[in-house]
């Protein structure tokens, strides 16, 4: 239960830590118009990703008999994923940060906690390397059909707690924090810490 707690953690943080469109709108939607609605829509954030984590455990523990043939090949291609995943993360925030970019975009006006929560959880539910991120290292993991239930709900439960504290972070840490992460350096190193999560849970899967 400890294993899969920590790898559930680790796994959270190692989708959550990046701060793209989707966080910065939460570090500002805070910041206009309360902590109450920042947290909301840090939840809907972090349910998305809880979501994706179920979906991925229980779809693995169905296909478990079929996959089981094929582990070692599975394994490999998984943590290939993982690697293109935190390549795609690392290459893109490091030619920003030499192109002196940033993105922006037009906020809508601020909304009630509620559709905030519905909000924030939409947008999350829309981007599809989430779903990949955790399918990998579902299958990458535990397709071998040893992992007990109450480790998989461990597994889900560990990962949303943490989508949900980095959330929370990103709501609860006013415009200074704000500037601090959505900035330039700030989104170079968050998507270089979790590019390295991705890329170091790549290694343990064939090691």
């Amino acid at each position: 239960m400890t294993a899969a707690l920590v790898a559930g953690l680790v796994a959270g943080y190692g989708i959550a830590v990046p701060v793209g469109a989707v966080a910065a709108y939460l570090v500002s939607l805070t910041a206009r118009t309360s902590l109450r609605t920042g947290v909301c829509a840090a939840l809907g954030v972090a349910t998305a990703d809880g979501l994706y984590a179920l979906i991925a455990t229980v779809g693995g523990a169905a296909v478990a008999g079929v996959l089981r043939p094929v582990l070692t090949p599975l394994r490999w291609a998984s943590a290939l994923v993982l690697l293109v995943l935190a390549a795609r993360g690392a290459v893109p925030a490091l030619r920003r940060y030499r192109a002196h970019r940033l993105s922006t975009r037009s906020v809508p006006p601020p909304p009630s906690p509620a559709r905030a929560y519905l909000g924030l959880l939409g947008i999350t539910l829309l981007n599809p390397t989430t779903v990949i991120y955790f399918a990998a290292l579902v299958l990458g993991n535990g397709a071998d059909g040893a992992v007990r239930a109450v480790d998989r709900g461990v597994f889900v439960l560990a990962a949303f707690a943490a989508s949900a504290s980095w959330q929370v972070l990103l709501a609860g840490g006013g415009a200074l924090l704000g500037r601090s992460l959505t900035g330039r350096r700030g989104r170079l190193a968050t998507a270089l810490v979790s590019s390295a999560v991705m890329t170091a849970l790549a290694i343990r899967m064939v090691t």
